[in-house]
């Protein structure tokens, strides 16, 4: 880039994600856009981290990538040292399988509430160009303290089913290698169903209608915006049911569209995800950019996540979510959908099915059982995927005979992600600050609303930690700093 003819606006970091990332918009001397990058400039190291441990501690370890989605974690590395003592997802017990499922329910669950209601719901309520004083979680809980409180209360069940399950609402502990390591007891079941200390499972799923209810009239009041803004043609991947094809978030297949719905990955086993996918770089970032084979790295990228899961799925086995994915696919006449601002409806469609199956889970007895473990043929090699709240995570280990870890490859939701968040990035800098003589506190926050769609967990996909000030530096065309702004 020729500073001569060129001046440089950062965005350093982007505010209300998890983790450290920034952005960097160059304009030419007009004022038009250049380009535009989504950096993540946090250090991709836990992949190194873990070689020479042995394969067990895994689950454990794994999970302090992330203090917002270590559940996440610890279950995709858990199937994966499953396979490495012999065991296939359906080989697990019935129990050990649907005690599993509710630790990661509860998890979808507490860490949707938190974005929509901590993070999406400031831009949404007072508006993209609102104050920055007001536009977060302590003004929504000003101004709208009935919608907080019920968010507040739904991310804390969430928060409950997992530390019934795991022992600890962070970093605790339930999978072990073949199974989980304790069952749920009769009396901890019932807290969650008669709503005596804490609002029943019954509860989260009336509020989850009533959520839902609350973004399809905010789109029939702001469909303009929301259709158009960041809306551009990709891929979408995620798991689906291996039976039926529906939405699933625990075990199923890999299967992948493009932008008009065309399968670019047909259902494959998630086993054989590394004969499909390759990981590109680039210089200006330490995120990866996932893409498939056999399209090529310029249009076979995939966004992940609610959206995507929504797009590629063929229905919901939960009655009540699978009423509201009908009402959203109408939204496109059936159609794959494009605007990332639907993202937010999706994630709150994804809400009411984990609502939805805690409860069948909580009236299970088949958690109640003592049938927790099974043990198999020892194997070298272990993968394990599931849908995190963010999208499609995969944890790969291979093992020597002396159980020690020989290799690991992550890629974490925000990973896949990354191209999707770039291509918001630029499209909002051409559309929205592109020739304009002032860029305005409105305009960087557009930005970030595109960036904050896809709820990208930036320390989960480079594992390290970031400060999280904003500074914005604006440059002229001679590479002088002419305007700082710090927060």
């Amino acid at each position: 880039m020729n500073m001569q003819t060129s001046q440089k606006l950062v965005i350093d970091p982007v505010t209300r994600v998890e983790g450290h990332g920034k952005v960097t918009v160059y304009l030419d001397d007009q004022n038009q856009v250049r380009d535009a990058f989504f950096h993540v400039v946090e250090f991709r190291g836990f992949e190194r981290f873990i070689q020479g441990h042995p394969y067990w501690e895994a689950p454990v370890m794994v999970q302090r990538l992330c203090g917002i989605c270590p559940v996440s974690h610890h279950l995709a590395a858990a199937k994966a040292i499953d396979q490495i003592v012999g065991i296939d997802p359906n080989d697990l017990s019935l129990p050990a399988q649907k005690i599993r499922k509710l630790l990661h329910f509860g998890q979808v669950f507490q860490s949707h509430a938190l974005h929509f209601f901590y993070l999406a719901s400031p831009d949404l309520l007072f508006g993209y160009d609102a104050d920055p004083v007001k536009r977060n979680v302590v003004g929504v809980a000003m101004e709208y303290p009935a919608l907080a409180k019920k968010g507040i209360l739904m991310r804390k069940f969430g928060q409950e089913i997992i530390k019934m399950v795991a022992g600890k609402r962070i970093h605790g502990i339930s999978a072990t290698p073949g199974g989980v390591h304790r069952k749920i007891n009769v009396e901890d079941r019932n807290y969650f169903l008669n709503g005596e200390h804490i609002p029943s499972i019954d509860t989260m799923i009336e509020w989850s209608v009533e959520i839902i209810d609350f973004i399809k009239s905010y789109h029939d009041k702001n469909r303009f915006f929301l259709d158009s803004f960041a809306a551009y043609p990709s891929g979408h991947l995620g798991l689906v049911n291996k039976e039926n094809g529906f939405l699933e978030l625990y075990d199923g297949n890999l299967r992948a569209t493009d932008s008009e719905g065309n399968i670019t990955l047909d259902d494959i086993p998630d086993c054989d995800y590394n004969q499909y996918f390759y990981e590109g770089v680039e210089k200006w970032s330490y995120l990866k950019f996932p893409y498939l084979k056999h399209i090529g790295k310029e249009t076979g990228w995939n966004r992940v996540g609610p959206l995507a899961r929504i797009n590629i799925c063929d229905g919901i086995e939960t009655p009540l979510a699978e009423k509201e994915r009908q009402d959203f696919k109408a939204i496109t006449q059936g159609r794959i959908n494009n605007m990332t601002m639907h993202t937010h409806w999706a994630r709150l469609i994804e809400i009411l099915y984990c609502a939805e199956m805690m409860k069948s889970l909580l009236e299970d007895d088949d958690i109640l059982s003592n049938d927790l473990q099974r043990k198999g043929d020892r194997r070298k090699e272990g993968i394990g995927i599931i849908e995190a709240p963010r999208g499609t995570l995969i944890h790969h280990y291979e093992v020597d005979d002396k159980d020690r870890i020989t290799r690991c490859n992550l890629i974490v939701s925000t990973t896949h992600n990354n191209e999707a968040m770039n291509q918001a990035v630029r499209w909002v800098a051409n559309n929205e600050i592109s020739g304009q003589a002032k860029v305005t506190e409105a305009m960087l926050n557009k930005i970030e609303v595109a960036i904050r769609a896809y709820d990208p967990c930036l320390s989960c996909a480079t594992h390290a930690l970031g400060q999280m000030p904003l500074e914005v530096s604006l440059y002229n065309h001679f590479g002088e700093l002419i305007d700082e702004r710090r927060t």
